[in-house]
């Protein structure tokens, strides 16, 4: 019989966790950051939000966030966006609006290309993955998560190309190449499968 792994601690959220991180030049700042939320479980219940900054460097009223639960989308970006690499220390992160989401809906195959497109009032947003590579599966100990407090097994499917578009504007630049658990990837991941455990 194989063993069993149980990972200690507290689960804390477990749900859907896409990104889409640009850059005009590769060896520049970030331009438009778009981390997407659809979680199935949490202290504040259930929900969907959209971290959108696309001013990262500056406060800017194009830097929101959508929700259906503005508790969870608080949570989740104090806890958790603020650490991730590309979004950390960001002053675009601390000037976020929050808007009422109207609408989400997920379309696309999931092998070729897969896109969410978010509403809130006058505003919509779409994210789109392409180019789509090989799932993987893989669980990182805490001193190597976004936190370093959390074990985070999770399912990655890396992404050749990406964009963000905005009331049908696309956001210029492009995903840059990154590495994650051995795997070439880039800064456009599907995370389908993330769930972050307290240690």
């Amino acid at each position: 019989m194989a063993d069993t792994t149980i990972f200690p601690g507290t689960v804390e959220w477990t749900g859907e966790n896409p990104g889409i991180s640009l850059k005009e030049d590769p060896n520049g700042p970030f331009t438009t950051l778009a981390s997407f939320f659809r979680v199935m479980l949490s202290p504040h219940g259930r929900g969907h939000a959209l971290v959108l900054l696309q001013s990262p460097q500056e406060a800017s009223p194009g830097n929101v966030c959508l929700t259906d639960n503005e508790p969870l989308a608080r949570w989740l970006i104090a806890e958790y966006v603020s650490n991730f690499g590309a979004w950390r220390g960001l002053a675009g992160l601390s000037s976020l609006t929050f808007r009422k989401l109207d609408s989400v809906e997920a379309d696309g195959d999931t092998v070729t290309r897969y896109g969410e497109t978010v509403k809130a009032g006058d505003l919509t947003v779409k994210l789109d993955w392409s180019g789509l590579g090989k799932p993987f599966c893989f669980a990182l100990a805490p001193a190597q998560s976004a936190t370093g407090k959390h074990h985070m097994p999770s399912l990655f499917v890396g992404c050749g190309k990406a964009t963000i578009t905005v009331n049908g504007k696309v956001r210029l630049g492009a995903p840059i190449p990154r590495d994650i658990a051995g795997q070439h990837i880039s800064t456009a991941m599907l995370a389908f499968s993330e769930t972050w455990i307290r240690a």
